[in-house]
């Protein structure tokens, strides 16, 4: 089985079943939280020496684990802001990946020699389709989004959160670089450690629970005109 049909495998069960235990909520999802937890912080004092690197990633980690208890539990809106961050990071990683792919355009970083320009401009292009997605599906009543497109203020906020995904992968790639190591860890087939996976996620729904914390609360003022 070759690396890309193992990632494609673990995606098709662990994201149903990361799903399954959030949108149950209750004990589940904090069983799920922990378990996180507990599996990041072996990561981190098995794959990391540095005390500062260790220290940090334990802070976003404990604070990313803390914003989607808080976006899950606090109102049926910030609810769905948790699954747009999720859906957000994950159409940014789809397409970053996929462009990457395809057009093959100048290397982006010496810190992660896999991404490329072209795949920059994919995460933006599939976080924007999948906002307009998003918001038109599940959010129309929500928002009173009418008609049905996207606008100014939405469309910036898929730019700044894919921004951020691809900020929080480039850092814990830039970490992994320091400590010349190639994956956080190995509980993941084909995509290495948990933070390998949630690298981007991490950063996203810290700043989506801010936002959504500091703008009044049950509007979605910030996606909005």
């Amino acid at each position: 089985m070759t690396n890309l049909q193992k990632r494609i495998l673990t995606a098709f069960i662990i994201l149903p079943l990361s799903l399954f235990f959030i949108i149950k909520g209750s004990y589940f999802l904090i069983f799920f939280l922990i378990f996180i937890l507990f599996a990041g912080f072996h990561e981190l004092f098995s794959s990391f020496k540095r005390g500062i690197v260790i220290f940090f990633l334990s802070l976003i980690l404990v604070l990313s684990l803390f914003s989607i208890y808080y976006l899950r539990v606090s109102t049926p809106d910030s609810e769905l802001v948790l699954y747009l961050v999720i859906a957000i990071s994950i159409s940014s990683d789809i397409g970053g990946y996929v462009f990457g792919k395809i057009f093959k355009w100048k290397k982006l970083t010496k810190i992660s020699p896999k991404k490329t320009i072209s795949g920059v401009f994919g995460s933006y292009f599939f976080s924007v389709i999948c906002l307009v997605v998003f918001l038109n599906i599940f959010m129309r009543e929500v928002i009173d989004l009418l008609p049905a497109y996207i606008n100014i203020r939405s469309f910036l906020v898929a730019i700044i959160f894919s921004t951020v995904a691809q900020f929080g992968d480039l850092t814990i790639s830039y970490f992994k670089r320091l400590e010349k190591i190639k994956d956080t860890g190995k509980i993941l087939p084909g995509h290495g450690g948990i933070f390998d996976r949630i690298d981007g996620l991490m950063f996203v729904v810290i700043l989506a629970s801010l936002l959504y914390y500091f703008t009044e609360p049950g509007t979605f003022n910030w996606l909005l005109l």
